[in-house]
């Protein structure tokens, strides 16, 4: 797991790892218990999720319109509305991953590419590092989904996608996220490298 280096100001908050022990081991992710010792001395347990890290997309259409998914979404039992996304296959450059996932589960390629930033979606119980990429210059294709995938498309305005987000219609985190960026990157308060609005 990856650690930030310490800041002078934040010693006192950090936690030493003391013993971990691996719960679980599956192919999407791995549980972890450590027993840790707090700032104070007291020691607990901290249980989490492992997590390889994975890419969001958000897809942009020459025509303002977006490119989503709807899926359904096994651990909360219903169809949710999302940007595409994608787990990292062992050793894959995140770029590579965004641009396989938008081609398989959307058949898109992108002319255009740029890392808008990061999000840990979890921090509390995973380690989930999801990198948000911007695609734009879409050419449609032929989309190939996995094994045992099965999604639909759906192209949606950004006034859709934020009315939808503001009724409670979208919850998904990563989506909500890849809006907000959207949104600040289109009226100039947020940056994203090599794109310009």
């Amino acid at each position: 797991m990856n650690e930030a280096p310490a800041r002078a100001d934040d010693v006192h908050l950090r936690e030493e790892t003391l013993a971990s022990e691996t719960v679980f081991q599956g192919r999407l992710l791995e549980v972890r218990r450590d027993r840790i010792r707090l700032p104070d001395g007291a020691e607990a347990t901290r249980e989490f999720i492992v997590h390889s890290g994975a890419v969001m997309i958000v897809p942009l259409l020459d025509d303002g319109r977006l490119v989503m998914e709807r899926q359904w979404r096994y651990p909360l039992a219903q169809v949710m509305l999302e940007f595409p996304a994608g787990k990292l296959d062992a050793g894959e450059a995140t770029r590579d991953c965004a641009q396989r996932e938008l081609f398989e589960e959307t058949g898109y390629r992108a002319r255009e590419w740029a890392l808008a930033g990061v999000l840990h979606n979890a921090i509390a119980y995973s380690s989930e590092r999801i990198e948000i990429w911007f695609a734009r210059g879409l050419t449609a294709g032929e989309r190939r989904l996995d094994d045992g995938e099965f999604l639909d498309l759906q192209l949606c305005t950004v006034d859709e996608l934020d009315r939808r987000c503001a009724a409670g219609e979208v919850t998904d985190a990563k989506t909500l996220i890849g809006l907000q960026w959207l949104q600040n990157w289109r009226v100039g308060r947020w940056a994203i490298p090599g794109f310009s609005p």
